[in-house]
């Protein structure tokens, strides 16, 4: 049932994006043949006649279109028909086509002002992180941290941890042997062998046998990220080299040692990589009792764990009154409005790979899964941020959505004269194909997601 509520939701936001072209349309008296659900590839499921516009239900239920008689070659209307889109001023054209996006964005706003009246409140989007409960060997450092299970979790290597997925982030690339070290960090261990083994050159390999003293305290990386990757927005990338996987398996060689037995395999200079690809400190601030505490370091393991239970509790924003509905209702909508706008800028400069992007059939499942653990007021507001979403997406200048639309309408503005028919067809064709590929890719990693889990 939830699953359905989620794609009548998802059904209503494709049926107010059309709604809208169709409503602009009419009003500037341009007629209009066909008001279609899903896209035209494929089965037609269902049409049927409304008045003048014939309505049809298409197999692939991942978008919707409105139909100007100009779309068709075998229009009986006049050439200089003023029914006509191509015979409306540019201006009301562009009102036409850019009524869809506008359409979005009201219904996203109508949908936040809904929940906030209706509930009374509206989520922050911040959640304030405990420890529940420490679960960890004996030996493990969490046990000399100083942490203790009720302390709130404020800061990991100076990132503000206000979700739970911002900590498991930093932890999991904090993991031990992680593979990656820096420059700085390897020089400062390489000059601390070096002074504790003179008679050895930088990049001469060390003899066999010869045993080695290695430094008690090493330089280590420490992992930071801003909150945009911490919290999955922007693809991560590791700071440093990656290391082989020789120097690795040095590294769990020399782990714990004072010595070194050299086995005439490694020059000084990957000794000192092999020692900085260790352990990464979390340095971990906790608020308890109203006052703000550094631990000593936590390291997680080489599965990036240290061995704490979380729990979590979303701070919520009030909204009884008129004013503070207007007010939340906007901040709720700009500040995720404007993280999809991020994180769809780090897809296009490819910091997040293709494989991490998705789309209906996740999105489905998703909110299915939140209407059902947190009720309809969460899957409404899901719907709402889709709704935001499908406006970015559609006034991108892109041939074949509204904004490619746009673009054309300015260039015939700019030139004074449309541009070419076929010049049109062709570009919008190509885009359309390249469009229903990126459907496809999407769906396998939708079900690919959904697989795994």
């Amino acid at each position: 049932m939830s699953i359905f509520i989620m794609i009548l939701l998802l059904s209503l936001l494709i049926l107010v994006h059309e709604a809208g072209h169709f409503i602009a349309a009419r009003a500037f008296g341009i007629k209009v043949d066909k008001f279609g659900f899903g896209l035209p590839v494929g089965p037609t499921l269902y049409r049927t006649k409304v008045g003048d516009v014939e309505v049809l239900v298409h197999a692939l239920l991942l978008g919707g279109y409105v139909s100007f008689p100009d779309d068709e070659k075998d229009c009986d209307l006049p050439k200089d028909s003023p029914e006509r889109f191509v015979n409306k001023p540019i201006w009301q054209r562009v009102i036409v086509v850019s009524a869809g996006v506008i359409a979005n964005v009201l219904c996203g706003i109508a949908l936040v002002m809904l929940v906030a009246i209706y509930t009374g409140k509206l989520p922050s989007g911040n959640y304030e992180v405990y420890a529940a409960d420490i679960n960890a060997p004996s030996e493990a450092s969490i046990w000399k941290s100083g942490l203790k299970v009720g302390d709130r979790i404020i800061k990991v290597n100076g990132t503000e941890i206000n979700n739970v997925y911002s900590l498991i982030t930093i932890t999991k690339n904090s993991a031990k042997n992680n593979g990656y070290v820096t420059t700085e960090a390897v020089e400062k261990n390489y000059n601390a062998i070096k002074e504790l083994n003179p008679g050895l050159s930088r990049d001469e390999v060390i003899p066999k046998d010869i045993a080695l003293r290695l430094p008690k305290n090493l330089a280590q990386d420490i992992v930071t990220m801003d909150k945009y990757a911490a919290k999955g927005a922007k693809y991560y990338k590791p700071a440093g080299e990656k290391v082989s996987d020789s120097i690795s398996e040095l590294t769990k060689i020399t782990e714990g040692k004072n010595v070194y037995i050299s086995d005439g395999k490694y020059t000084l200079y990957e000794l000192a990589k092999a020692l900085t690809n260790g352990s990464h400190p979390l340095n971990i601030t906790v608020e308890r009792d109203n006052k703000i505490i550094d631990l000593n370091p936590v390291y997680p393991d080489e599965k990036g764990l240290i061995g704490i239970g979380l729990s979590a509790k979303q701070t919520m924003i009030s909204t009884n009154t008129p004013v503070s509905v207007i007010k939340e209702s906007w901040i709720y909508l700009w500040d995720n409005t404007y993280t999809m706008m991020y994180s769809l800028g780090q897809l296009f400069t490819g910091n997040i790979p293709l494989k991490d992007m998705h789309g209906v059939v996740a999105i489905t499942k998703i909110g299915g899964d939140m209407i059902e653990k947190s009720g309809k007021s969460s899957g409404i507001l899901l719907a709402a941020l889709i709704s935001m979403n499908l406006a970015i997406l559609n006034i991108l200048p892109i041939p074949a959505l509204d904004g490619g639309h746009l673009m054309f309408l300015t260039l015939e503005k700019i030139m004074r004269k449309p541009v070419d028919e076929k010049i049109i067809e062709l570009v919008s064709t190509v885009f359309f194909s390249l469009l229903i590929i990126l459907m496809i890719v999407v769906v396998f990693n939708d079900i690919t997601l959904l697989v795994r889990k």
